[in-house]
């Protein structure tokens, strides 16, 4: 599976769905008052630490930068799909909202106090994540923090149609917490502790909180 074929199948998925998509999960933090705790946990972490810019790679239409951004943390949102960026930014015109691909994270080297990547790696290949969180780790600050939220599982499942209906094809992979971490420490993160959990975020979920060693 090459870099560009499955950037383009996950960009073209999420630009058709976009409207949908932001409708359908804009309120679903109400109804998920464990990861809103993990998210208000990883803000307050943020600003304990003395707080700095926070990027939300992965962004969608913007809901959990919008939350972050509630908590007081200085926060601004990265997506791959245009469109998403277009419903993010008429969602909370207040946050930055820019276009880009976490394959190619063009942000300077120690520039942030935090990186959230909220269900946006589960479209990686495994055979790309090294090189993801490479760029995670120079856009952090040491002891940046870095927050993941992904699905659980061993497998990954070719989507064939979006939350609007339409055809798409978009892999999504689900991994084992243990696999997550090690990863991480093989780019150079000090895992701080996983939440496995059910809810309408995932049939089963893992946040993962990690920090830039």
């Amino acid at each position: 599976m090459c870099s560009d074929g499955w950037l383009a199948d996950t960009r073209a998925a999420y630009d058709d769905a976009a409207a949908t998509y932001a409708d359908r999960f804009r309120d679903l933090l109400d109804s998920t008052p464990y990861e809103r705790a993990l998210l208000t946990l990883f803000a307050d972490q943020v600003r304990q630490a003395g707080g700095g810019p926070v990027a939300d790679v992965g962004c969608g239409a913007g809901r959990i930068a919008g939350f972050l951004a509630e908590q007081g943390v200085d926060v601004f949102g990265i997506d791959l799909s245009p469109e998403m960026i277009g419903a993010a930014r008429r969602d909370h015109p207040n946050i930055r909202f820019d276009v880009g691909s976490m394959t190619e994270l063009d942000l300077p080297e120690a520039s942030l106090a935090g990186l959230l990547a909220w269900y946006s790696l589960i479209h990686v290949p495994d055979d790309e994540i090294a090189h993801v969180l490479a760029r995670f780790h120079h856009a952090l600050r040491p002891g940046g923090l870095m927050l993941l939220g992904f699905h659980v599982g061993d497998d990954s499942v070719l989507r064939t149609k979006g939350v609007d209906g339409a055809a798409i094809r978009v892999h999504v992979h689900r991994r084992q917490p243990d696999r997550v971490a090690a990863w991480l420490q093989q780019a150079g993160f000090t895992v701080e502790s996983t939440t496995t959990l059910t809810s309408g975020e995932s049939s089963l979920g893992a946040v993962l909180f990690a920090h830039r060693s």
